[in-house]
């Protein structure tokens, strides 16, 4: 069995979660490797074990079994998506403040033993591909786990937006703008903008509205089978950003269509605690 390590040097200072877990890990008889879930900016002043070597995240992906995340929910996003293109199931090691996505928490690495007896489980998470399309034509493609937002540049003034499922108008109203989610995402900023929270195995896409300025202006639950469409108004003088689970944001004219559908893609996340949905919600709200 083969485990790749990915720990956010921010996050895991000096690989020291990382390095633990690879030392639970070989004992039980799993091969493992490090790798970085993306390059350091040049001048970083992190400092790295300088005995500890690195693989590279998309070589070592390659016939992998597991791949393990340390850090926050935006670390388990960016590596899922390396491991969910070659079909590798994730677990995420919380670091950060919350960690909805996470499985473990930093004390419970012990529990990775359980990887090397194959005693855990695997749950499926749908995901969402997402395109920009002006004039007809795809200006933008990209593939998201939690959400697609759109939203209003710096400058105070609320967006028109238009919303439509399967080219029938849903909603239209001005606002700061509007989080498309998957059940996974429904925990994240859609949650903050009033969603509903969604069994995470579900299969539905969430339409939440950020700070609508209408009294009509309501949160959807919609069949994942729906291509759910956000357009700017034509004309409107004013811009709009697009990001996909909290990456660079893409500038959307006036006129282009945000298309959200249901990927084939599905990320794999792996579960050892036996922690129910409802266990972990109410303890990362802190309801516990």
């Amino acid at each position: 069995m083969k485990v790749v390590l990915s720990p956010n040097p921010y996050r895991d200072r000096g690989l020291r979660a990382a390095q633990f877990a690879r030392r639970v890990l070989e004992r039980s008889g799993v091969e493992t490797i490090i790798c970085l879930p993306f390059e350091l900016d040049e001048g970083s002043r992190l400092e790295l074990p300088a005995d500890q070597p690195l693989g590279r995240l998309a070589q070592e992906l390659e016939g992998a079994d597991v791949l393990v995340c340390f850090g926050g929910d935006g670390t388990i996003l960016h590596a899922a998506r390396e491991a969910t293109a070659r079909n590798v199931p994730v677990l995420g090691v919380n670091l950060g403040s919350i960690g909805f996505m996470a499985e473990l928490e930093h004390n419970e690495l012990s529990l990775l033993s359980r990887l090397a007896g194959g005693r855990f489980g695997v749950e499926r998470r749908m995901m969402l591909d997402v395109t920009v399309r002006r004039e007809g034509r795809p200006v933008f493609t990209e593939t998201a786990l939690n959400d697609a937002v759109v939203t209003k540049g710096a400058v105070a003034r609320v967006l028109d937006l238009e919303v439509t499922g399967d080219r029938v108008v849903i909603s239209s109203f001005s606002g700061d703008g509007l989080v498309a989610a998957t059940p996974t995402g429904s925990t994240a900023y859609s949650m903050a903008a009033g969603g509903p929270i969604v069994e995470p195995t579900a299969e539905n896409i969430i339409i939440s509205p950020i700070c609508a300025h209408s009294l009509h202006a309501k949160p959807f639950v919609l069949d994942s089978a729906r291509a759910v469409g956000i357009r700017v108004a034509p004309g409107s003088k004013k811009t709009a950003y697009l990001s996909v689970d909290g990456g660079r944001a893409f500038r959307v004219q006036p006129g282009d269509w945000v298309e959200c559908r249901r990927s084939r893609q599905v990320t794999r996340l792996v579960k050892l605690t036996g922690r129910s949905f409802y266990e972990r919600i109410n303890q990362k709200l802190g309801k516990a």
